[in-house]
């Protein structure tokens, strides 16, 4: 009989002899039979570490497709994930990877939108010209046009500058030889994109360069005509497209009066913000024309050059135009011309809501004129007015009218020389019309 290597009545210590009870010495110290995997999960994780060569998502309960989600490589080739990868886990994780600021709810709650929207953006930001190929851009339509519903690009690179000595060296050579002309584009192209973006529905471009630091030229920071040809093409070639906004690029009457062209009858166009930029009287023409012959629902021409004779021409536009909500035409030199003239057109206009004419240099004229405006129109809802010098008399003129008006909901006329009289009286109306307005709402919602 085989003696026991211990003496009788001693009694092992489990931390320090748990090797001799073990039964099967592993070489993974921490195996252990109860935490064997089950076989399906060593399938997935099969599945998980083959996805890029054999992809197999479909076929899986929708248990197993979360399993293999939450561990499937953000790196993965878009090719593979764009098209078979739904919306949810996968797509939160590509994203927080690779951004640090990601709030989903500007994406209507999609984190496949975001990304593809982001990274689409990313290529077109750092677009060169002649450098990059147009083919990088090209190849991601088919992966993201069933998701990307809005671009916001913030910057455009201009093409490379060639040193000034390579050009004294070698440039009268290599122009004798290539015929070398300059580069093809002067920035990025959008005709090559926007006409295969089939789900886009808002563009938002500044042409400018973030970060330049000490390589700044002005030339960094506006549209070139020949951007302008391409661009107003491709805004036409898009048929989805419900809001434009292109400011702070240097748009004079030349460059709006050939975009406005290629935006006449355009189907979907809603909303057009043409702030920031140089438009005078011609481009206003051209915008007038462009009220007359579109659906826009909401017209930002806010910081412009727009004088007297531009704001007639969108008066006479606004008189006629039956869908126009907003119309904001801050930060101009309207004066009292294009003021009174404004005004006059909302005797005829029963569809605008809102109306911004801060900033233009307007007096008296205008506050009377629109104040006869005010006793009639029972549509507008929001009126401003604020850093123009009004003075007392206009105020009164305002005064007076408001106390006919059952609409108006917003009125600023800060800075504008009326008396706090005129301007306490007004307030209290604004204040009952706002209170009449919830109450009506809230009727509304009950018979609902």
């Amino acid at each position: 009989m085989s003696r026991s290597p211990d003496p009788p009545g001693a009694q092992l210590n489990p931390p320090e002899d748990c090797r001799r009870m073990r039964r099967i010495i592993a070489e993974d110290p921490d195996w252990c039979l109860a935490i064997v995997p089950f076989l399906s999960n060593l399938c997935l994780q099969s599945i998980v570490r083959n996805f890029e060569e054999k992809p197999i998502l479909e076929e899986l309960k929708l248990s197993q497709k979360d399993f293999v989600q939450e561990r499937l490589s953000p790196s993965l080739p878009l090719h593979v994930t764009a098209n078979l990868i739904s919306d949810g886990i996968f797509w939160k994780r590509c994203c927080k990877q690779r951004w640090d600021l990601c709030d989903v709810s500007h994406y209507s709650h999609s984190w496949k939108r975001m990304f593809f929207e982001r990274h689409l953006e990313n290529i077109i930001e750092l677009f060169i010209p002649d450098v990059t190929d147009p083919k990088t851009v090209v190849a991601m339509v088919p992966l993201c046009k069933n998701y990307v519903k809005r671009l916001v690009i913030s910057q455009l690179l201009p093409p490379i500058k060639e040193s000034q000595k390579e050009e004294d060296e070698y440039g009268s050579e290599v122009a004798s030889d290539n015929e070398y002309d300059g580069p093809s584009m002067d920035h990025f192209d959008f005709s090559i994109l926007l006409d295969k973006l089939i789900c886009l529905e808002e563009l938002h471009v500044v042409y400018r360069v973030k970060q330049c630091g000490m390589n700044f030229e002005w030339k960094m920071f506006e549209m070139t005509d020949r951007d302008c040809e391409s661009f107003a093409m491709a805004v036409k070639s898009c048929k989805t497209l419900k809001l434009l906004r292109l400011h702070e690029s240097h748009i004079e009457d030349k460059k709006c009066r050939l975009l406005v062209k290629h935006l006449l009858d355009h189907p979907s166009l809603r909303e057009l913000d043409f702030s920031h930029n140089l438009i005078g009287n011609r481009g206003a023409r051209a915008i007038s024309k462009l009220l007359s012959r579109s659906k826009l629902e909401i017209l930002n021409m806010c910081d412009n050059d727009v004088r007297d004779s531009g704001a007639k021409a969108i008066a006479h536009a606004l008189s006629k135009n039956s869908t126009l909500l907003s119309l904001n035409l801050r930060l101009n030199r309207l004066r009292d011309e294009g003021g009174q003239a404004i005004g006059t057109a909302l005797l005829n206009n029963n569809t605008l809501l809102q109306l911004h004419l801060g900033g233009n240099e307007v007096t008296e004229p205008t506050a009377i004129a629109l104040s006869k405006a005010l006793v009639h129109n029972n549509t507008l809802k929001s009126i401003n007015l604020s850093c123009n010098r009004l003075g007392v008399d206009g105020g009164k003129a305002l005064e007076e009218a408001m106390s006919h008006n059952t609409s108006i909901t917003e009125c600023d006329i800060r800075l504008t020389e009326v008396e706090e009289h005129s301007v306490s009286f007004i307030n209290q109306v604004v204040w009952t019309n706002q209170s009449l307005e919830h109450k009506k709402q809230a009727e509304e919602n009950q018979t609902k």
